[in-house]
């Protein structure tokens, strides 16, 4: 990336690069390795995160995603802002300790109103920690019943947060569905114990957090990672001057964007990264190039923003990216005889490009391994 001022479109390049969604030589082989790149991924919609991390590794399969939730080398857990989020299980424990004092206090409010307090969250993890020894994974449900028969309420909304928390405070995560069901395990059954995360260690935290933004997210900014880690501000911004020396930054349209030097990134030595106006990528909802940003105008025209998340309602659509921009949405539809991919482009395309997300969409059905049917 130039010091000079930079054009958008090789800002977008390169964060297609970094975030190895379009390289000519992927870097990692396996989901743990990509992850622990990325920092995390976003995990709301589990089918789309499992493609989040399929896309970006060469010839992956749901099946390798499916292996990897299994063995335990990735888990979903809710560490940045207290979402959920896809990590490598090695990162698992630290990112908690890192992130969950600010997500857990920044729910106080919310867990009075519940009538959710420090002895009812005791209990529940006492409870967690019982029936999930050993290895044991159990539903959603099955521990709501569990609380239910404990004496502990968990209506409305107040077991998700009893779950939330327990997670928050590294005791449980997710765990291997049942069929279209989420389960839940405790943390160290699946990751293995770990050192624990000190006080002493934060600093040192925030620096890695950092770094593992700015070299897979990278060219972004100040307030992009402050957005994403959900850190205190000064916790950030330690962070970022931990490892400013290892950087390079560009100015453009007054703001500052920076990324690792090219040492410590997904840059090959003497290359710059391509403009690839010939390439698209079905991308799914809450995919980390759109969501890994405060500020998404740079591959987001605002005029289109609320095609993507339809009524501001938090829930984002697949999207298609042509070039480096989003140029529309996307849904698919299951069976066991195929994938149905249906398009809405913010403007009419013309055939080239039709035939290019078509490209995309085949890249998806094959991660399946279904064949695609009726892409239009």
């Amino acid at each position: 990336m130039s010091t000079a001022s930079p054009h958008p479109e090789e800002l977008m390049a390169l964060r297609l690069r970094n975030q190895q969604i379009s390289v000519s030589r992927p870097r990692f082989k396996t989901p743990a390795q990509l992850l622990s790149w990325m920092g995390g991924i976003q995990g709301q919609d589990y089918g789309g995160a499992k493609w989040s991390i399929g896309l970006r590794l060469a010839g992956c399969s749901a099946a390798v995603v499916d292996k990897a939730i299994a063995t335990g080398s990735i888990v979903r857990t809710w560490p940045m802002r207290g979402t959920l989020h896809f990590v490598a299980a090695a990162d698992a424990h630290w990112l908690l300790a890192l992130t969950s004092p600010g997500n857990l206090a920044a729910m106080t409010r919310r867990h009075r109103e519940l009538n959710l307090d420090a002895d009812t969250f005791a209990a529940s993890a006492s409870l967690f920690q019982n029936v999930l020894q050993g290895g044991e994974q159990l539903t959603r449900d099955e521990l709501y019943a569990l609380l239910l028969a404990a004496g502990i309420d968990a209506a409305g909304q107040r077991g998700y947060h009893l779950l939330w928390h327990a997670a928050s405070s590294g005791l449980i995560c997710g765990g291997t569905p049942q069929g279209k069901q989420q389960t839940f395990a405790l943390l160290d059954d699946v990751t293995g114990k770990t050192p624990r995360f000190t006080p002493a260690d934060r600093p040192h935290a925030c620096a890695e957090l950092a770094q593992r933004y700015f070299q897979s997210h990278g060219p972004a900014t100040w307030k992009d990672f402050l957005w994403w880690s959900g850190l205190p501000a000064a916790d950030a911004r330690a962070g970022l001057e931990a490892i400013t020396p290892r950087m390079v930054s560009a100015e453009w349209d007054k703001k500052v964007y920076w990324m690792m030097a090219a040492a410590d990134s997904a840059t090959e030595p003497g290359t710059e990264p391509k403009l690839e106006p010939d390439i698209a990528h079905a991308l799914p909802g809450f995919d980390e190039y759109l969501l890994g940003y405060q500020d998404r105008s740079l591959v987001l025209d605002a005029r289109h923003a609320a095609q993507v998340c339809p009524g501001n309602n938090g829930m984002f659509m697949p999207t298609m990216v042509i070039g480096q921009r989003v140029a529309g949405t996307w849904r698919r539809s299951e069976t066991g005889r195929g994938v149905t991919v249906s398009t809405a482009p913010f403007t009419p395309l013309p055939a080239a490009k039709r035939k290019l997300f078509g490209a995309a969409a085949s890249r998806y059905a094959a991660f399946l391994g279904l064949p695609l049917r009726h892409p239009s």
